[in-house]
């Protein structure tokens, strides 16, 4: 049985329906070729892969920033985070996390804290990885605030292939440092906008486990995450 575990994650409500049309296609494409039938099987497998939600063990030492999603870190930059956030207007370190169809697509929070404001902007679908995906990709944002008055901007944007983003909590919520808040389905990208002065601890093209992977860490006079 733990072995079996070690290869079967369990799925994420959000896939079950796509599971379910995946697998009544593959049924018909049966009726039709057993080769295509055996395609569909591999479709199928796939969709429930996509939607896997594994548990994960987050550290739990104060002041750290936890990555959001699975994948490899394809920008470290300054940007000013999302006007809609509200937040003030200046440039803080900006960490983009890629995620490709094979990665785990279920979002953890990097802190702990209360969830200040969830904003949608509808928009275009360009390749993730490329720098203009902030600024003009469909995306969700959030600004979650610390216990110790700081705030730190988490954005899910839609990818080339993402039609899809699902956030599940809303402003004032609270949330613990590696909690789930949502999701984007079939490759996106994840940004985080680190506190004023907070330098990451990753660089480009490392690979990132959401809930468990250190991005960055408070100083210690501000270790409140």
């Amino acid at each position: 049985m733990q072995m079996m575990g070690t290869f079967i994650k369990p799925m994420h409500p959000e896939g079950i329906k796509f599971v379910a049309i995946f697998a009544a296609v593959t049924l018909v494409l049966f009726l039709i070729s057993t080769f295509l039938g055996w395609i569909g099987v591999g479709l199928t497998v796939w969709c429930y892969y996509f939607f896997r939600d594994p548990e994960r063990v987050t550290p739990d030492r104060p002041g750290l920033i936890i990555s959001p999603a699975d994948g490899v870190i394809s920008l470290i930059e300054p940007a000013v985070p999302p006007a809609e956030l509200g937040m003030p207007d200046e440039a803080l370190t900006r960490v983009s996390v890629f995620m490709n169809v094979f990665n785990c697509h279920v979002n953890r929070t990097p802190v702990s804290g209360e969830i200040r404001a969830v904003s949608y902007r509808p928009g275009k679908f360009f390749n993730a990885s490329l720098d203009k995906a902030s600024v003009d990709n469909e995306r969700n944002s959030l600004c979650v605030k610390m216990d110790n008055g700081q705030e730190l901007a988490v954005v899910q944007i839609a990818g080339l292939v993402a039609r899809r983003i699902v956030c599940f909590v809303e402003p004032g919520a609270t949330l613990q440092r590696g909690e789930r808040f949502g999701l984007i389905r079939f490759g996106s990208r994840l940004d985080v906008y680190l506190p004023k002065g907070v330098e990451p601890m990753v660089c480009i093209g490392q690979t990132m486990i959401a809930g468990e992977t250190v991005l960055a860490e408070l100083p210690a006079s501000d270790e409140s995450a």
